[in-house]
């Protein structure tokens, strides 16, 4: 069994409480989670996923009951920076499932859920070069029919996976496991959305810099304009208007406990 590790510091943005933590210290406590006779749901939260559970009732209900949000977008970690949270770096989806396959040890096994099909196969040809240790318990791609997803569920269960990666983008991956957590029994379910794409080489991400400014929205909306242009404008505008409105009216800033 894993040691046990410790659950990380959680400060609240827009009344969504991120976990702080690192790409190595993230692996460690859920290989640990992974450890446990019940499953623990994590996603990877970035500005319009704050701002969804925010604005949109529905979205914060589908939500509810995640055990770990963690930031990997850049202004959320400037903002829990000025609020003393001293993070170096966020924990980027894509980043984490490319770091998480290379550094697994055969212990850990894992289940892909998501992407097209030709998306599923590069992702794991590539998975299985990065690591040729890797162990790969099942996958399935995302084109299911709703009347697929108990088979699906039984056949998490069957193979009982540690790590259950979750790509079906927002908001259908919170819908799915809002929907199934409580039936799948073990492991951890990671909502990694876009980081099926990028480790399959099927989409580009932003070049690092853009990363490191913050601008990795921007690489993606001059990539698929039509699809993320309404998003981006209504969701970075929303974002901004609840953090003013915050400062203003004092809320949203308390302090989750882990």
């Amino acid at each position: 069994m894993v040691s046990p590790s410790p659950s990380p510091k959680r400060i609240a943005v827009l009344n969504t409480p991120l976990a702080l933590t690192t790409y190595t210290d993230a692996l460690t406590f859920f290989s640990h989670l992974s450890s446990l006779p019940r499953s623990s749901s994590v996603d990877f939260t970035n500005t319009h996923v704050v701002t969804l559970r925010r604005h949109e009732a529905a979205f914060a209900e589908l939500t509810s009951d995640v055990d770990y949000f963690i930031p990997d977008g850049m202004p959320l970690i400037w903002l829990l920076n000025l609020r003393g949270a001293k993070l170096k770096d966020r924990v980027y989806g894509p980043t984490f499932l490319r770091y998480a396959i290379q550094n697994s040890p055969p212990t850990l096994t894992h289940y892909f859920l998501g992407g097209s099909e030709n998306c599923l196969n590069s992702l794991l040809e590539r998975a299985r070069k990065m690591n040729p240790q890797l162990k790969v318990a099942g996958w399935r791609h995302g084109y299911f029919a709703e009347s697929d997803e108990g088979n699906i569920v039984a056949e998490i269960n069957q193979v009982s996976p540690d790590f259950i990666w979750i790509g079906l983008g927002t908001p259908k991956q919170q819908a799915w496991i809002h929907r199934w957590k409580s039936q799948i029994n073990r492991g951890v379910l990671l909502a990694v959305g876009f980081a099926f794409d990028v480790n399959a080489g099927t989409k580009k991400d932003a070049p690092l810099i853009m990363q490191r400014l913050g601008l990795t929205w921007l690489y993606r909306l001059a990539s698929e304009p039509r699809r993320l242009a309404w998003r981006y404008l209504k969701y970075n505008g929303l974002f901004v208007y609840y953090l003013l409105r915050d400062a203003i009216f004092g809320r949203g800033k308390s302090e989750a406990s882990p």
